[in-house]
């Protein structure tokens, strides 16, 4: 349970941040955490993909000192190893909800704009929070239920309102 704790405020407090590296620091944590309460719940596909998204971010935090063609193949990779994973632990189609959900996640965090961040905080909060009500993970439910209201709304503040304020 505390692993549970821990992943949802950090993904909270990911998506509130305002700078981009600091954000994946956070989430780098995160995918730890969630990675531990994953294997603790017997869902290994997440657990997997979690320790997968932590090295992941872990590279995307040092986005300024890699190449672009270099940059580009590391989220192929990466996209590769999330669906492999997909394949070695398939439990059936609830496996394809963590698998989607990584793969867009991934996505976003390459992206240099916290807009993508936000962003990846809803398709995650879809994807992973229907995966956990399979798996009955309550408190992980809760979490990815309130980081989409939470990234809906930090969208809006800092996306969309900005827009309408200029115009």
């Amino acid at each position: 349970m505390i692993f549970s704790i821990l992943a949802f405020i950090a993904l909270i407090l990911s998506i509130c941040l305002k700078k981009r590296k600091r954000a994946l620091i956070v989430q780098a944590f995160e995918c730890l955490f969630s990675a531990l309460y994953a294997f603790y719940i017997s869902a290994i596909t997440a657990g997997v993909i979690e320790i997968i998204n932590a090295i992941r971010t872990s590279i995307f935090i040092n986005k300024k000192r890699i190449g672009k063609g270099i940059y580009l193949a590391i989220l192929i990779f990466f996209e590769v190893l999330i669906m492999t994973n997909c394949y070695f632990s398939w439990a059936g189609f609830v496996s394809l909800l963590p698998t989607i959900g990584s793969m867009i996640r991934t996505y976003c965090l390459w992206q240099s704009n916290m807009k993508w961040v936000r962003l990846s905080g809803i398709t995650t909060g879809i994807f992973y929070g229907a995966y956990y009500i399979f798996y009955e993970g309550w408190f992980m439910v809760l979490g990815y239920g309130i980081l989409l209201l939470v990234s809906i709304y930090e969208m809006y503040l800092n996306d969309f309102r900005k827009k309408e304020t200029k115009e």
